[in-house]
């Protein structure tokens, strides 16, 4: 079975940082893409970040320069280093994992909560 930990959210201080991680089971992990996705209440899902299985990283524009996604393929986990964290990365985030051919199926995790405070 697929499964998905993700880790290491918290409550910080504006400007601060944090690093999640996500540890993958149940897949050949040298076969997904991995991303970090991030939900606020009453809002939708969004995509923060993507690393590809060749280690190709891709940001959505509100986190470049800001935050890093990496992967480590000994230990199957990616990880998302987020710095200069302001209250609006307020968000459950959530790890995903998608194979890498066009229209494989969505994994994720239960999620990790980041608060950020002013």
């Amino acid at each position: 079975q697929v499964r998905l930990v993700e880790s290491g959210g918290a409550s910080v201080q504006s400007g601060g940082s944090l690093r999640l991680s996500c540890a993958a089971s149940g897949i050949n992990f040298d076969r997904y893409n991995m991303g970090w996705y991030r939900q606020a209440p009453g809002k939708e899902r969004e995509l923060v970040a993507v690393i590809s299985h060749g280690g190709r990283p891709m940001y959505a524009d509100f986190v470049k320069f800001r935050f890093t996604i990496s992967r480590d393929i000994d230990n199957e986990r990616v990880y998302l280093q987020m710095d200069s964290l302001t209250p609006e990365d307020t968000a459950v985030y959530y790890c995903n994992a998608k194979f890498w051919t066009y229209g494989s199926s969505n994994y994720w995790g239960q999620g990790t909560q980041v608060t950020v405070t002013s």
